[in-house]
């Protein structure tokens, strides 16, 4: 069990191809903020048929992909 087991659940029923999440909006998913371990976690959603793209910490949003 991931500490992002919720966020993975959430992105595969959006089954979009391509979208964003904002930090805070990742928040809401998890109820805890995104912190540096979120890197470590982000591989676990290949399992879940996703990748994370970009993570802007300007825009603070995390692009989420479907694999090909």
């Amino acid at each position: 069990m991931s500490k992002y087991d919720a966020l993975w659940a959430w992105i595969k029923e959006n089954g979009t191809d391509s979208f964003r999440l904002t930090f805070a909006e990742i928040e809401n998913i998890t109820g805890f903020p995104i912190d540096h371990s979120f890197l470590t976690y982000k591989k676990e959603l290949m399992n879940y048929g996703y990748q994370v793209g970009k993570i802007s910490m300007k825009e603070q949003t995390v692009l989420f992909q479907k694999r090909v």
